[in-house]
């Protein structure tokens, strides 16, 4: 079986492109214009074939180099194709699998019994009958309740024309229609009663369904989450209990991880990688036929520091376009969006420019970022190299000396051009990293902004007054900000496909410690 394909395979002639990189894979692995013409190639062929488009799902290309120094193309799908795990020409799936395969037919058995347990109460013709009932009901009520208040307006009307009214034939004309109303609703509750009792039992009985599957289907997830086991380039194997002990279903299935664990237990080094969505799109926009993707934020990215570990990776001070600035007291970085500005608290959240730097630097274990940019923020980042520089600039970042410039693409139009957004935020700690707009509790935050271009979406310049977290993706996404989320920024509300967040620190102005006034300037990749 053939899992390693030739570049020509896909197509014709091949060409290698200059065009810069769209995408980092946990900003270590790129997606390049050839991975994602290897991509389209592979889309030319899918496209010939109507079983393809009949499940929409993942695809990936991973380009590799073998120890001879040759170049290869390894494709992945994710989950099943066609109701296969193996098919011949594709990445295996991640072993373990074949492990819980009785298991998962069972369990698959039952899910379908459930399945159709649920679709017989859910279409009950008691449903049917009560609503018929309860409308017919209703609209007797209605109609008994208009006669008699013409008949209560009719006997006020005797009341003021005639003087010598009986009262008591009037107030017993009342009663009747009062006793009139109770019988009708009475007939109404008898007649809906035992329905009602009917319907109350099977919506019972739907909970317990719900909840059973639900178990069901955790007991095995959580079975193969045990048995799944991935390696990374460094050579470890651990299993995706190990990795992500609450995973959600599917993780481990998706095209990432199938394409790296093969690369790394076969000796192969990855070069660029590729994955787009084929097949019917998805009824909210959310995937779309033939457009590419980054790693899924829920199931790919939690473990893709993982499995990128030990994979020689492009090293931020080359190419130097990464490195703005370096002297012997600080290091000013163009972190590309994706990649974390310092390590997480587990395992697989590692990576990142400090880690880089430190594992890179001889006086890595010295290095102190002055701040911080947002995972999926790319722009400058300053690093200290000593403790007292670091102290030094610090406080002029505390004391708002220090002039930042972002430039982001919103992903709809506004209507003013330039002002000033000033919305106090709050990182609710139950809610974390979101961070809400909260009047009573917030801290200041205020926000310049000014419109670059509107020829396309918005191009808009911000010059953040305050360094909250998000402080930016807030102002710009809060209907009492501009109402218009970051072009990428789905945290905050963008419903767009595009793969990365819009939004890119582009200068830094502030006083070196030694050397005096400094102007920091990179341009937008985007």
């Amino acid at each position: 079986m053939v899992i390693l394909h030739q570049i020509s395979d896909f197509i014709h002639p091949v060409l290698k492109s200059s065009a810069p990189t769209s995408y980092y894979y946990n900003g270590q692995l790129p997606r390049t214009a050839l991975s994602e013409e290897v991509a389209r190639g592979l889309m030319r062929h899918l496209e010939q074939d109507a079983r393809y488009f009949q499940e929409g799902k993942m695809y990936g290309i991973l380009i590799v180099e073998l120890p001879s120094g040759d170049i290869r193309v390894i494709k992945a799908f994710s989950g099943l194709l066609n109701g296969e795990s193996f098919v011949p020409g594709w990445a295996p799936p991640i072993p373990g699998r074949s492990e819980v395969a009785f298991d998962e037919t069972q369990v698959l058995s039952q899910l379908d019994v459930i399945k159709q347990e649920l679709i017989t109460l859910q279409q009950m013709p008691e449903h049917q009958e009560y609503e018929n009932l309860s409308l017919y009901f209703a609209d007797r009520i209605q109609q008994l309740n208009t006669r008699h208040q013409q008949r209560k307006q009719q006997r006020q009307q005797r009341r003021l024309q005639l003087s010598n009214i009986n009262e008591e034939e009037l107030l017993e004309e009342s009663r009747r229609d009062g006793i009139e109303k109770k019988l009708l609703k009475r007939q109404r509750d008898e007649a809906l009663h035992p329905l009602k009792q009917i319907i109350e039992s099977a919506n019972i009985r739907i909970t317990e369904l719900k909840q059973q599957r639900k178990e069901i289907s955790r007991q095995l997830q959580a079975k193969m989450h045990a048995v799944y086991s991935l390696t990374n380039f460094l050579g470890m194997s651990q299993s995706l209990q190990q990795l992500m002990p609450q995973a959600p279903t599917g993780t481990g299935d998706c095209c990432a991880p199938k394409l790296l664990h093969y690369a790394a237990t076969h000796n192969l080094k990855p070069l660029a990688m590729a994955e787009f969505w084929w097949g019917e799109s998805l009824p909210n926009g959310d995937k779309i036929q033939g457009e590419f993707y980054g790693a899924c934020s829920e199931r790919c990215q939690p473990i893709m520091g993982f499995l990128l570990s030990g994979l020689q990776t492009i090293e931020l001070t080359a190419p130097p376009q990464n490195l703005l600035y370096e002297d012997e007291y600080i290091i000013a970085i163009n972190k590309p969006s994706g990649l974390l500005s310092v390590p997480g608290r587990y395992r697989n959240t590692q990576d990142s420019v400090l880690s880089r730097l430190r594992n890179t630097l001889t006086d890595g274990t010295k290095l102190i970022p002055v701040h911080r940019l947002d995972q999926d923020t790319s722009g400058i980042l300053l690093i200290a190299r000593n403790l007292d520089i670091y102290r030094q600039l610090a406080v002029q970042f505390q004391q708002r000396q220090v002039h930042k410039v972002y430039e982001a693409v919103l992903s709809d139009n506004i209507n003013s051009d330039t002002g000033i957004i000033e919305i106090p935020l709050w990182g609710n700690p139950q809610n974390r990293p979101y961070q809400e707009v909260n009047w009573e509790h917030g801290k200041k935050c205020t926000t310049h902004y000014k419109v670059m271009d509107k020829s396309n979406y918005t191009r808009i310049e911000f010059i953040p007054l305050t360094g909250r977290p998000h402080q930016l993706r807030v102002h710009a996404a809060d209907k009492q900000g501009l109402g218009t989320p970051i072009l990428g920024d789905r945290l905050y509300g963008s419903n767009n496909s595009s793969d990365r967040l819009h939004l890119h620190a582009r200068e830094l102005h502030f006083t070196h410690p030694i050397l005096g006034k400094l102007s920091l300037q990179t341009k937008a990749p985007f």
